[in-house]
């Protein structure tokens, strides 16, 4: 199966542990981004997982081909030039201190990217899958346009799109969102966000959950759900739904709505390790588990799963196999030391 994902690929400095960047003398270096996060896990599933972006051509452009290549993502369809890869900064939370994120990505390759740059009846040729995130069309203007084109293409080929809203006001206005967003939506087959998402990016009044008590309103998300698939004609939509009980401790289950179904997966208590990742690691879960298990419910209990391990492991990227996956989607969560 061939999967194609397009998107940013980013420098990581966080700081190490749970210093405050105010604190800290140095910073670790990871790479990511949604869609990168996404290919890498889908190569870890034995896919042929392709991430389509562009880097500066010198030694960080390169860094940040090889930080996927090496998990086994096919880059070739990488563009080359511009002037900088896109940064962010990270500190990690711990207990009732939240993690923060502060961008520096402005004007990087990929926003300035063209769609000359990519030879999309080329990337699609045989492909099966395609996912991009919102973040994606929130960088540029012309970042739009490349994601317009890649959607042309893909229907034409008979593609399967997932899109997951992922809205950040840092980077448009829900105005912008949603001219754009919208006007993606004949595309999509499976859409991926939450009740905040999908008012930002849609347009669609959906009721709070209060994340910070642990009360989720399952009946609500359902609702929210069945409205929009219905009304864009799409296949099925996919959230999370995470209980915050502090930025160490968070509860963790998947929701899917489709054929006027819901499907709940298994709930996760989860000690933070790095959440960063986790919605990405989700949307490879239920790409991976909906083709390889052909049944729903197996499609989010492997997501579930898949994520929760996600949450556990330092960096952007999901790196663990099938089997770890299916042992715990299979229940066994002990933990214990394997020899």
């Amino acid at each position: 199966m061939k999967v194609v994902t397009l998107g940013e690929i980013m420098l990581r400095l966080s700081t190490p542990g749970y210093e405050r960047i105010v604190q800290s003398p140095k910073f670790d270096v990871h790479y990511g981004g949604g869609e990168a996060n996404v290919a890498v896990s889908l190569a870890q599933y034995g896919l042929d997982s392709f991430f389509v972006s562009k880097v500066p051509d010198h030694e960080i452009g390169t860094s940040a081909i090889n930080a996927v290549r090496k998990y086994g993502v096919n880059t070739q369809y990488i563009a080359r030039g511009g002037e900088r890869l896109g940064i962010y900064f990270l500190e990690t939370g711990a207990s009732m201190r939240a993690s923060k994120v502060i961008y520096d990505r402005s004007h990087s390759s990929i926003a300035e990217a063209d769609v000359d740059d990519f030879d999309f009846e080329k990337i699609f040729a045989g492909a099966d899958w395609f996912h991009f995130t919102g973040i994606t069309p929130a960088i540029s203007k012309k970042a739009r346009l490349i994601v317009k084109k890649a959607l042309d293409v893909c229907k034409k080929k008979g593609v399967t799109v997932s899109c997951d809203l992922n809205y950040r006001e840092k980077l448009w206005s829900q105005k912008e969102a949603q001219e754009t967003m919208l006007s993606y939506m004949p595309y999509i087959d499976y859409l991926i966000g939450n009740e905040e998402d999908a008012t930002a990016c849609l347009g669609v009044k959906a009721g709070k959950t209060d994340i910070t008590t642990g009360k989720l309103d399952r009946e609500g998300y359902v609702k929210m759900m069945s409205y929009i698939t219905n009304r864009f004609h799409i296949k099925g939509m996919i959230t999370s739904l995470r209980e915050s009980f502090s930025a160490s401790d968070n509860g963790w289950s998947i929701l899917l709505y489709t054929k006027e179904r819901s499907y709940l997966s298994k709930h996760y208590d989860i000690r933070i390790v790095d959440r960063v990742g986790g919605g990405d690691s989700f949307a490879a879960g239920f790409i991976f588990g909906l083709n390889h298990y052909k049944d729903e419910q197996k499609a989010i209990e492997f997501a579930a799963a898949a994520s929760a391990l996600k949450q556990t492991i330092p960096g952007d990227f999901n790196l663990v196999s099938v089997a770890e996956v299916e042992k715990l989607m299979n229940g066994d969560a002990s933990g214990r030391v394997q020899r």
